[in-house]
């Protein structure tokens, strides 16, 4: 099918707003419509390039899926059957924070179209088995920007369970292909350090770096915290894309991130497949 005439050439550069970066994530369903604003605009300062937008769920979205264990296995049949409600409770929560975020972008004139991950995916006892990226070649072959979030998707094992915008990043790296990926967070990036010391941002990701990193604790967090995150960039630069962590507290990093211009933050450069 043909493109539209005002569809974007070349490789898309893939955007990922982080939950903790859009919303208040220690408070149940707070946004933070200020920051929402602005990088909305960022990211209509940049018509010139073909883009896809992933966010995560923040308060919309983690604290359900905490209390109704949608990241582990079900144990029992009354679990299952909590798991369906708990389900369908995450899956309207984030949609009103999917909402918000669509009409920011619309205000701000990017031509934003969802593509809801929960309708393209499945996992298979917590981790992805199928995935189409069709619909988001489709939006931006016809010159739209598609519009994904972190969701709860069908698991052939679990009944359902949850599929990170993280995990969509990397297949989207992949299969669309992407030029690069950037992290948009509320950190300036990957931060190391002795106790006690000030953290240091880490310039260049490596395995030796994934290696040092636990866990993130503190706010609640359903989908591995910073290790997985790298994990994910250092995926994305092996199949040939460079990704990016950098902090969108910072005004204008964003938009110059997309177009290619050295950030401030954590970098994992594309490698060779």
């Amino acid at each position: 099918m043909a493109a539209s005439p005002d569809a974007r050439p070349g490789r898309p550069v893939v955007v990922k707003l982080g939950g903790s970066l859009l919303t208040r994530k220690r408070e149940v369903e707070r946004l933070r419509p200020k920051v929402l604003h602005r990088l909305a605009a960022e990211l209509a300062a940049v018509p010139e390039l073909a883009r896809v937008v992933l966010h995560g769920a923040g308060s919309f979205g983690h604290p359900g899926a905490a209390r109704f264990a949608l990241a582990r296995a079900p144990t029992s049949d009354r679990e299952r059957t909590e798991r369906r409600r708990g389900a369908a409770i995450v899956a309207s929560e984030v949609r009103r924070l999917h909402i918000a975020v669509l009409r920011e972008l619309v205000a701000a004139g990017v031509p934003a179209w969802s593509v809801p991950l929960s309708l393209l995916a499945s996992n298979h006892g917590g981790a992805l088995e199928r995935f189409d990226a069709a619909p988001f070649a489709d939006a931006l072959g016809r010159g739209f920007v598609p519009v994904a979030f972190g969701d709860v998707v069908p698991d052939t094992s679990w009944g359902v369970s949850i599929l990170s915008a993280d995990t969509a990043a990397v297949e989207l790296s992949r299969r669309l292909p992407a030029q690069r990926v950037v992290f948009a967070a509320d950190v300036p990036g990957v931060l190391e350090g002795p106790a006690g010391r000030r953290a240091k941002v880490v310039a260049e990701l490596s395995d030796a770096v994934l290696a040092r990193l636990r866990p993130a604790g503190g706010a609640v967090d359903v989908t591995g915290g910073i290790r997985a995150k790298v994990a994910a960039m250092l995926e994305i630069a092996r199949a040939g894309a460079d990704a990016a962590l950098i902090s969108g507290l910072t005004d204008g990093a964003l938009s110059r991130a997309i177009r290619g211009e050295s950030v401030y933050g954590s970098w994992a450069h594309a490698r060779a497949p």
